[in-house]
């Protein structure tokens, strides 16, 4: 009987000091956090987001951003909790190249890459010689050169395919003497004028007006290992406002949005 009471005062503690943890996990967690974003597509994405995290007590501030290289650095410095516009090979590269501690949380969306044309209206009609803009940072210009092999425009060296390290530097056939032009991705859109052809990732075509559906004359299967995520600095990858951030964005009304919002263009990777 002794050893019985024993056993249950023992329980009854064990429970006693869980809910008091988990009540005091819940009282040091945030209940706002600011989430970085690019601009276009993402806005429209994580109004349906901050709609849903709402219900769960959770305020999303979002944070617009014009250029690829500022989310990053801000989330690094303490300016942000979250952000959400980057895929693991551009996250890994900015973690290499500038020291930061940044990990993913959870999958957001597929952006197919394409390339665009003022000029011609399919792929067959690039001249010889033709300008081409492809983005200056590594990840996205590999990615860029890729779909070009994918197109039967270049043949890349195979280390560089295998690695995801391609550059110009790394092309070995090409047989239509085309001229590859490194642009930031933000000036890709306004540099179509001066070229045949651009890469441009979806966020800056679709402030630009241009559909990956029907405007693009090279594009990327809806598949890809190019899936965007939600990144934190890694010493808040457990805290319950991340779990609770992701939960949100992939909720079932978010993935409804996306696919009726955006018809393909916009993949949900979750």
């Amino acid at each position: 009987m002794h050893t019985t009471f024993r056993r249950r005062t023992l329980a009854l503690a064990t429970l006693a000091a869980a809910l008091l943890a988990g009540n005091a996990a819940l009282a040091q967690d945030k209940n706002t956090v600011k989430v970085g974003v690019s601009v276009g597509s993402a806005e429209q994405v994580f109004e349906v987001v901050r709609k849903v995290a709402a219900k769960d007590g959770l305020n999303i501030q979002v944070v617009v951003f014009n250029d690829y290289q500022l989310p990053n650095a801000a989330l690094a410095s303490g300016d942000l909790d979250a952000n959400a516009f980057q895929h693991q090979p551009f996250l890994d590269n900015q973690n290499k190249a500038r020291g930061f501690d940044i990990v993913p949380v959870g999958l957001t969306i597929t952006a197919p890459l394409g390339f665009y044309s003022r000029k011609i209206k399919t792929i067959d009609q690039l001249p010889e010689g033709a300008s081409v803009g492809i983005q200056n940072d590594p990840s996205n210009g590999n990615r860029a050169l890729l779909l070009l092999q994918s197109a039967g425009l270049i043949t890349l060296k195979p280390e560089a395919v295998k690695n995801n390290t391609a550059t110009p530097l790394d092309v070995v056939s090409n047989p239509k003497k085309l001229k590859l032009v490194p642009l930031d991705a933000a000036q890709l859109p306004r540099s179509l004028d001066d070229l045949a052809i651009a890469a441009i990732n979806n966020d800056y075509a679709e402030k630009a007006g241009l559909s990956l559906n029907k405007d693009a004359v090279i594009k990327e299967a809806a598949k890809s290992p190019y899936a965007n995520l939600i990144a934190v600095r890694r010493a808040d990858k457990d805290k319950p406002w991340a779990r609770r951030l992701v939960a949100a964005y992939q909720s079932p009304e978010v993935k409804s949005f996306i696919e009726t919002q955006f018809k393909g263009s916009l993949v949900p990777a979750f």
